[in-house]
């Protein structure tokens, strides 16, 4: 990877971390109540679903402070598995991915042989 690429790609997670710093949706979480039975219903999915998209995107929080990381100590674009190249398509689409795209797949599948030669931490970072 070049240090023209570096760059540009630092400039992209500082811009997605700055984004998602401004984004905060606690208040769609909140619990409401209602007599009705179905309305009731409807607030426990709208919660529900709050929680979940309040849950990935801590998840990118994390893999973008990460990629960031990485883009400092030089192992940015590097599969934290395999230490292979990660495609330039791929850090285009996801440029706070970790893995390349062979070991991700292994790991969605929940292969034990990726799973077990990871750091928890990078788990959560996928």
């Amino acid at each position: 990877m070049t240090p023209t690429d570096l760059v540009k790609f630092r400039n992209i997670l500082k811009a997605k971390q700055a984004e998602l710093t401004k984004t905060r949706g606690l208040e769609s979480i909140a619990i409401e109540r209602s007599a009705d039975v179905l309305e009731d219903a409807d607030y426990k999915t709208a919660r529900e679903l709050a929680i979940a998209g309040l849950s990935r995107e801590s998840a990118v929080r994390r893999s973008v402070a990460s990629a960031l990381l990485r883009t400092q100590d030089g192992s940015f674009g590097k599969c934290v598995h395999c230490d292979g190249d990660i495609s330039r398509r791929r850090l285009e689409a996801v440029p706070w991915t970790s893995m390349c795209i062979r070991c991700q797949e292994a790991a969605d599948r929940g292969e034990e042989s990726v799973l077990e030669s990871l750091e928890p931490g990078f788990l959560d970072a996928a």
